[in-house]
């Protein structure tokens, strides 16, 4: 099921932000080698070893950026392209801080750069590991510097270098606390971005929603009445036709069937109208265990359950009365929908099972069957509109069963084998009471 309201970091969202960054990449990667490479030219000597390895670093991130933009159109391992880019990024601006001044470089600053585009790629663990390795890079460069292994750039006689201890100690800790001060911005930031696009997408999908009813309202409204009146003539004249004593084996059958398709489709307009035309719950106190012996009754002669499907209910008969705070009519239809949904779905020669536990804060209202489980990338749209994985389901019963739950402020959890249940699937309404 669905949690998370955010905007997540999912391989489609992934992908365009990466494509995004990567175009930006592209022309700010241009962009700087024509500044440099104009500066250069013109006040320096072509061959000059800080001209070389400038030219040349900027040239390889502009490369690996074509090879960002090609892997990224296989859709695949997009996490790791992300913290692949950082890597790439930070040794490339320790390339330019070298040749510029080293510890005390001004290009310092595209660390934080980095790491601001890393926070938007990948929230706080990608903006964490940008930091950490843009300063473990700069760090390194330093430590090298003054340990004598890497000396300055010979044309850079007229740049004052850290290089020793005490030089660069200052410079190490001011651009550890201006990366850290920017690693912690840009995730927070990053990440109310990424809450308010969550709540754009969900306002959206909300109002997608509301109009998809709103159609389906104008439809239920017409069907209802105009199928209704003959459904109900057409139940009646087979149930007149079923007693009678001139029918054959094979006609009670065929009468079977007809009675059985009948109540479904009746079934289905009353979804779809409860659905569509939402009433607010009138609510009062209402025995849940009563409910449920009602409905597991009603189930006991209809459908299949009257057939291959045995309905049992587990209820606290010795204890009385199970008073839930309730709209009495949408608490029986929540469970007839649940079991009628289970039935859909068990094994023949099995059974449904309707319980009901009451606790001092809460009722539970379970059902389960013994079919074969829902698939994972099924359980997030389980509760949506006209979602269904049964070929002859139109996915009205459980949205029926969620806007009801809601609607009460009750909540309902899913699980099956591989939840630690044994067999089953268990569909869980927790029913708050007072104190």
């Amino acid at each position: 099921m669905k949690i998370d309201v955010g905007l997540p970091y999912d391989g489609s969202t992934l992908g365009r932000r990466i494509a995004a960054v990567t175009l930006l990449r592209l022309v700010f990667l241009s962009l700087l080698m024509g500044i440099i490479g104009r500066w250069y030219l013109r006040e320096v000597e072509w061959r000059a070893f800080s001209v070389q390895v400038a030219l040349i670093a900027l040239a390889c991130a502009f490369g690996l950026s074509g090879v960002y933009a090609a892997w990224l159109r296989t859709g695949r391992k997009l996490q790791a392209l992300t913290y692949a880019q950082v890597v790439f990024d930070q040794a490339t601006w320790t390339a330019l801080v070298y040749v510029s001044g080293g510890a005390n470089s001004g290009a310092t600053s595209l660390y934080g750069l980095s790491t601001l585009v890393a926070a938007i790629l990948g929230g706080l663990p990608a903006a964490t590991a940008s930091g950490i390795i843009g300063y473990s890079f700069y760090a390194t460069l330093c430590a090298t510097m003054v340990s004598g292994v890497l000396s300055a750039p010979p044309d850079q006689g007229d740049v004052a270098y850290a290089l020793t201890l005490r030089q660069v100690v200052y410079p190490l800790g001011l651009n550890g606390l201006m990366l850290l001060v920017v690693t912690l911005l840009s995730a927070y930031l990053a990440e109310r971005l990424r809450i308010a696009g969550g709540r754009v997408v969900e306002a959206t999908e909300r109002a997608a929603r509301a109009e998809r009813l709103a159609q389906l309202g104008r439809l239920a409204a017409g069907l209802a009445h105009e199928i209704r009146n003959p459904l109900g003539s057409i139940s009646a004249s087979i149930e007149l036709l079923r007693d009678g004593s001139t029918l054959s084996d094979e006609d009670r059958k065929l009468c079977d069937i007809i009675r059985n398709e009948s109540t479904r489709l009746n079934d289905l307009v009353t979804d779809m109208v409860d659905l569509a035309r939402p009433k607010r719950p009138e609510i009062s106190p209402t025995d849940a265990a009563e409910a449920a012996r009602e409905v597991v009754a009603l189930a006991a002669r209809s459908g299949r359950s009257a057939q291959d499907v045995a309905v049992r209910l587990e209820a606290p008969d010795a204890q009385g009365p199970v008073f839930v705070e309730a709209d009495s009519r949408q608490l029986r239809q929540l469970i007839w929908n649940l079991v009628r949904n289970a039935v859909q779905a068990t094994a023949p020669g099995t059974e449904v099972t309707v319980r009901v536990e009451p606790g001092p804060h809460r009722v539970l209202v379970e059902v389960l069957d013994r079919g074969p489980g829902i698939a994972p990338e099924a359980r997030e749209h389980l509760f949506d509109a006209f979602f269904t994985t049964r070929s002859h389901g139109a996915g009205i019963g459980l949205a029926v069963v969620k806007r009801i739950v809601d609607d009460h402020g009750w909540a309902i959890d899913v699980s099956g084998p591989g939840d630690g249940e044994t067999g089953c699937t268990r569909f869980r309404v927790t029913i708050p009471v007072g104190e």
